[in-house]
């Protein structure tokens, strides 16, 4: 699970700003979401 979360952060990061049309804030907040994300599920798994 983990290899597939950091395929798909990797796609996120080197194609979404031409597949979604997104600025630089965009890409920014999607950045900053993966990371919440990830903190969160990985606490989730661990307790």
């Amino acid at each position: 699970m983990a290899y597939l979360a950091m395929v798909m952060f990797v796609a996120l990061m080197a194609f979404g700003r031409d597949y979604f049309h997104w600025s630089g804030n965009q890409v920014e907040l999607a950045l900053f979401a993966t990371f919440v994300f990830g903190i969160i599920c990985g606490y989730r798994v661990k307790g």
